[in-house]
């Protein structure tokens, strides 16, 4: 009996492993992962079915079936929204930022101002000042949170705002933020915060889904100022972790316009979480000259097409001078590697910069297998020394355009600016 019972179950694993191939056959973005899964699911499913069902499926139906909702849902004040912004549509596009446009669903808008926040404290100092300013709401998310010193800093910021009337509504991932604990949020609660995790599924309808992440760094104050970059939570951000020294990152602060971009992603993410629709301001204030143009291009696993590695490829075939990148996970897939040798061997200054300290080893030496192509090609590629390197950008130059350089910060699944 117990033979029978051993002999069914490895029969069942085994057809399993069949029917989670013929999945990954139809579902995988790239031929490479359609046939490392199909191999492991044939030939180990014992590990590979597991590691599938909860890894490898990059469909995310839930959310994909929640954008759907959104259609019927917000959809009508989404088109409200998007008529006030056509006088502030920038008048005549260049090819790229058409397709560029095309891939946000969101317009190239005029009017904004952009500033750069270079590091931690400066960065802080500004996101709280922006919280001490809001009127009427604040929207916040993170990929990670803490709670420590840094972390209790911002939850005084956001119980003061609360305190004064203002809504705030919070949304973390619960995954990135897996170490906060409850009792900080019941203390954001108990002051009228708004709290919400980002989850891989509502519920239980759609459970194996653990890769689905929102690693947004999110804040917007009454829809006229808004935060975003590479920042997370916690005092390592501020340079103060032993393991990883200074901390070099980017963060960018945007007024004008292009902020109901950046609020529409969130709108969206807490839709969601948590099946509310929020009440906002969707009228858009313009700011004096000189201006930015500016497009927010929120990516996710919903969207038709590879959003970020065809963003990144447009930017890379529209360099002709020069292209430099940093980022702390450069793994690009082969269709960005293959632009990237190209430009260098048109003649572009290619470079890369990538972190001498990694905090993701496996992330890190993954990048040796296709940096030597890299270097045969032309590509430079630098080392951060200082400490750790996690910002993400990608910066280029035309020749005949001096004056008009494109600056992408850029993280996967994430909000980007140009």
């Amino acid at each position: 009996m117990t033979s029978w019972l051993w002999g069914t179950g490895l029969l069942l694993i085994h057809l399993l492993g069949i029917v989670s191939a013929v999945m990954a056959l139809m579902s995988s973005r790239t031929s490479q992962g359609a046939i490392a899964w199909i191999i492991s699911l044939l030939t180990f499913p014992y590990v590979a079915v597991p590691a599938y069902w909860f890894f490898g499926r990059p469909r995310f139906y839930g959310y994909v079936s929640a954008r759907g909702e959104r259609d019927s849902v917000l959809r009508q004040m989404l088109n409200r929204y998007r008529s006030n912004m056509l006088p502030y549509c920038s008048p005549s596009l260049t090819a790229d930022i058409q397709a560029v446009e095309q891939l946000a669903m969101m317009p190239l808008t005029q009017q904004n101002h952009a500033e750069l926040l270079i590091d931690g404290k400066e960065t802080f100092e500004s996101l709280f000042a922006g919280i001490d300013r809001a009127k009427h709401y604040v929207l916040i998310q993170f990929f990670i949170v803490r709670n420590d010193v840094l972390g209790r800093r911002l939850q005084h910021h956001l119980e003061l705002a609360a305190k004064r009337g203002v809504r705030v509504y919070f949304l973390y991932d619960e995954v990135g933020s897996r170490k906060l604990d409850e009792g900080y949020l019941k203390d954001l609660s108990n002051v009228g915060v708004k709290v919400s995790a980002f989850r891989s599924s509502r519920g239980f309808k759609h459970p194996f889904q653990l890769n689905f992440r929102n690693h947004r760094k999110v804040l917007v104050v009454d829809g006229e100022q808004g935060w975003l970059g590479g920042f997370n939570v916690g005092v390592e951000y501020l340079g103060e972790s032993s393991r990883h020294g200074p901390w070099r990152d980017t963060h960018l602060m945007l007024e004008g316009p292009s902020v109901l971009g950046l609020q529409e992603a969130f709108w969206e993410d807490w839709h969601w979480a948590t099946g509310e629709v929020i009440n906002l301001q969707w009228q858009p204030i313009a700011m004096p000259a000189p201006s930015h143009d500016v497009v927010i291009v929120p990516s996710g696993p919903a969207d038709r097409l590879d959003t970020a590695s065809l963003l990144v490829q447009s930017l890379i075939h529209s360099a002709n001078e020069k292209l430099w990148v940093t980022s702390p996970y450069f793994v690009p897939d082969q269709g960005v590697q293959d632009a990237l040798r190209l430009a260098a061997m048109r003649g572009v200054d290619v470079r890369v910069m990538i972190p001498e300290r990694p905090d993701h080893l496996l992330v890190f030496l993954s990048a040796f297998s296709f940096l030597p192509d890299m270097l045969r090609a032309g590509v430079k590629i630098y080392r951060y020394l200082p400490g750790f390197l996690h910002q993400k950008q990608y910066s280029s130059t035309r020749a005949q355009l001096p004056s008009e350089p494109s600056i992408w910060i850029i993280d996967r699944s994430d909000s980007t600016l140009k």
